[in-house]
């Protein structure tokens, strides 16, 4: 049960249900989203979700789905019902092209892999699809929905005899012009036309009579007489009896075919009553896709346990301004233990936005609509969902604001259950603040017995102390900073909120006399109990963000911890590595030496000591010697120091060990890798590789990251890198070449008539500048023609990992000519 009669326009579904009219292909697709409402059966709504949602992962990763030639052929089909009765050759045109959309759809659904789209299949089992009734309309119609010459024997014999009668008219009708040109009844420029479908001639009044036939028609002026020569009048009578005759022809064609395909009608009818289903799956699929819904996990028991819950209507809102603002998500939950939420702050802080929030989504769910939640939120299914917003007094039922509150009031406590849903804004208010406190007091207490779930708001002191210490009830706050005096719009469950009446007062300006008396009125105790809310509001704040700040921190230092431990263990079998290379050189070495010295021996032992021939043995001897002190070294000291210094690293966090160093590639010819510094070839920027995919690579300098090709980029030294950051400029300063691109960037390009590689250029040198400026939002206009443009463009942009997602332009502003691009870094 939903109340009151006008829920929808209450909680704003009347405005979803026209987004999802634009949406539609069809009016099939429209009458489904007229006929939506709410469900309370846990299967459907689960199999309408998962219809959805599929439908939702169909239209990001697929292609090819059908999506033209979605029109309504069930009237055609219940009016051929009547024997006798015909369709239509335009009708009969929409039917084959419907069905070949069916064929389409089935055809698509039944070629994907097992597992895939289970919800949609199941939509598709019942789906029969009859040749025979494609074929028989192939054999009537053609592809542009004109009726073949060879739809039957007769059809093509009378259709013939038009032609020849229509080429004799048309030599008669010349030979008449020429005649009345050679006797000078017309000019020698003047041509044949038309009047009331007969060729005629134009004939000036004073000539009328010299030349004989059926006048169909003259001039405004009157000097024009339009003739008809007698010679062709019966002839094109017979023409005029023809194509009578080919219309009924044509109606016994079509009268044979809805004989032959009557037997199929329903089955036809399942069909458009899919393709109607397809097109209102297809707009719930898009408008999902648009606020990126997501199916919940549903429970068969009433409950609530949304993650980053998102009113729709607000997000659309908030997207049409151009100070980019954001809604900021709300985390509601309501269970048996919890079942009603009493929320309280100051006006306009954003308690009414969550409680239309909780109304309006549960709705959708209940409608069978995906919901802009976070995945694995929980949704329970109610029976009823009741509401209570805005002022319902009316003059003509005598009813004051207050009366109309109460009126719904009893309403709720006559139907509330434990799988009710009651939403109730500005609990208690409209009359005497003591007397309709307590009478709020004794409706929430009945509505708490009677099991009931609900969110409600008020700024009624008792009604937070009742909450408080009653079982069943929750406090909640909209967050507010108290030291700005704005609302931070967001939730925080177990205490209740400030009204901030006395600050929101002293920064308007009100006199502070004015204030310490009404403090006086109010009492010591209220204003003491606002003002202990006000200060655990300011401590829970700094105490979550210190948590915050910790755990940012512990996770930065288990990072680097990892990292080092992982460098350390490098670093050691690099060191073994070393030694036993070290120990195979000095074995060549010694070995070689040993040679070396046999032989100088041996030389010279045969010299018999000869002076020369011994001084030049013990030269090269030596020179021998040199060239071994030279290369000799102590790779266990090497190690050493290498090791002891990554160890004092390890326990300060500075720098990565630089393998590098023991490289014998000159570091210009070495490939790039993560950890290289390296610097911008254009804008000198210099920063660290943290990731490398394919040709590009992300570089990060301090707190800001950009992506560019690695051809763009050239390696540095450590030290370089150094100097570069000293010299950079200082926070909200740019480099003067940044600057000037900033200066010059363009957020949108116009590649029509590009080739696809010049194209492709383009968008690649758009990205990397906006990259460079930190430009997020972009647009390409690539046009529509034939859409191998766009559909190039699309593709290179879903592997660019900056890009966050892209669509196509609101159809005001250009449609699927234009694609618009949003960043994300």
């Amino acid at each position: 049960m939903i109340y009151p009669d006008n829920f929808e326009l209450k909680i704003g579904f009347d405005r979803i249900r026209e987004l999802l009219r634009e949406k539609c292909l069809s009016s099939m697709g429209i009458e489904k989203v007229d006929n939506t409402g709410f469900d309370t059966d846990p299967g459907r709504i689960r199999e309408k979700l998962s219809a959805t949602y599929e439908f939702q992962q169909l239209l990001t990763f697929e292609e090819n789905f059908p999506s033209e030639n979605y029109f309504s052929f069930a009237g055609t089909l219940e009016k051929i019902r009547i024997e006798g009765s015909f369709p239509q050759v335009r009708e009969l045109f929409d039917l084959r092209r419907s069905l070949d959309t069916v064929k389409s759809i089935l055809h698509f659904f039944r070629t994907r892999e097992e597992g895939r789209y289970p919800a949609l299949k199941r939509l598709c089992r019942p789906v029969k699809t009859y040749p025979y009734v494609i074929e028989s309309i192939d054999r009537i119609i053609d592809r542009h929905g004109s009726v073949r010459d060879n739809a039957s024997q007769r059809l093509r014999e009378i259709r013939s005899e038009i032609l020849s009668k229509n080429a004799l008219v048309s030599r008669r009708l010349s030979a008449v012009m020429k005649q009345a040109q050679a006797d000078g009844i017309v000019d020698s420029d003047t041509a044949v036309t038309v009047r009331n479908g007969r060729g005629v001639i134009p004939v000036s009044a004073s000539w009328r009579r010299r030349l004989k036939g059926l006048v169909h028609d003259q001039s405004a002026s009157g000097k024009t007489i339009y003739i008809e020569p007698q010679e062709i009048v019966e002839i094109n009578n017979d023409i005029v009896e023809l194509e009578y005759e080919e219309k009924r022809e044509i109606v016994k064609i079509l009268i044979r075919f809805a004989n032959d395909i009557r037997p199929y009608i329903d089955d036809l009818l399942e069909s458009s009553a899919f393709l109607g289903e397809i097109d209102f799956l297809r707009a719930k699929a898009v408008f999902g896709n648009q606020f990126k819904s997501v199916k919940p996990v549903v429970a068969d028991k009433p409950s609530i346990a949304w993650k980053e819950a998102v009113h729709p209507l607000l997000f659309l809102a908030f997207k049409k301004l151009s100070d980019n603002r954001k809604v900021i998500p709300l985390d509601i939950e309501l269970d048996d233990r919890n079942r009603i939420l009493l929320i309280s702050c100051p006006n306009a802080g954003g308690k009414s936005v969550c409680l239309k929030t909780v109304g309006l989504l549960q709705y959708m769910l209940q409608c069978g609509i995906t919901i802009p939640v976070r995945e694995n939120s929980e949704c329970g299914i109610f029976n009823d969902i009741l509401i209570d917003i805005g002022d319902e007094q009316s003059i003509d039922n005598d009813l004051s604001t207050y009366s109309s509150h109460l009126i719904n009031m009893k309403f709720f406590l006559r139907h509330g259950s434990d799988r009710s849903l009651v939403l109730i804004d500005e609990f208690g208010t409209g009359t005497e603040p003591m007397l309709g406190g307590s009478i709020a007091e004794a409706i929430l207490g009945e509505l708490n017995r009677k099991k009931v779930f609900g969110v409600l708001t008020t700024h009624y002191t008792n009604l937070k102390h009742f909450a408080s210490v009653t079982e069943g009830i929750v406090n909640g706050a909209m967050a507010f900073d108290n030291h700005l005096m704005q609302p931070l719009f967001q939730l925080d469950t177990g205490k209740p909120g400030s009204s901030f009446a006395f600050e929101i007062a002293r920064r308007i300006g009100l006199p502070e006399e004015i204030l310490n008396e009404a403090s006086g009125k109010a009492g010591v105790e209220n204003i003491n109990y606002d003002r202990h809310l006000k200060d655990i509001a300011r401590d829970k704040r700094y105490w979550e963000t210190k948590r915050r700040n910790i755990r940012q921190h512990e996770k930065r230092l288990e990072t680097i911890i990892d990292e080092y431990e992982k460098e350390l263990a490098a670093a050691k079998s690099l060191g073994k590595e070393i030694m036993t290379k070290a120990r195979a050189e000095a074995e060549k070495l010694l070995k070689d030496s040993n040679r070396m010295i046999e032989n100088t021996i041996r030389q010279i032992r045969e010299a018999q000591a000869e002076k020369e021939k011994t001084k030049n043995v013990r030269k090269e001897l030596e020179d021998f010697k040199t060239g071994i002190s030279g290369e000799v070294y102590s790779p266990e000291t090497d190690s050493e120091k290498r090791l002891s210094g990554l160890s004092r690293k390890a326990k300060r966090f500075k720098a990565r060990t630089k393998p590098e160093e023991i490289s014998e590639i000159p570091e210009k010819e070495k490939p790039l890798q993560v950890g290289d510094s390296v610097r911008m070839m254009e804008t000198m920027a210099a920063g660290e590789i943290t990731e490398i995919k394919d040709n590009m690579v992300r570089v990060e300098s301090g707190s800001f990251s950009f992506v560019v090709s690695a051809d763009k980029i050239e390696r540095i030294s450590r030290s370089e890198l150094k100097k570069m950051l000293k010299r950079r400029p200082a926070a909200g300063e740019s480099s003067p070449g940044l600057i000037q691109r900033r200066l010059d960037f363009r957020p949108e390009i116009d590649i029509r008539g590009m080739r696809a590689e010049e194209a492709i250029l383009r968008v690649q040198d758009l990205l990397d500048n906006a990259l460079m400026v930190q430009h997020r939002d972009l647009r390409i206009l690539h046009g529509k023609g034939n859409g191998i443009l766009r559909q190039v463009i699309r593709q290179y942009l879903a592997t660019v990992d900056i890009v966050g997602s892209f669509r196509d332009e609101h159809v005001e502003m250009g449609g699927t000519g234009i694609t618009v691009v949003e960043m994300d870094f």
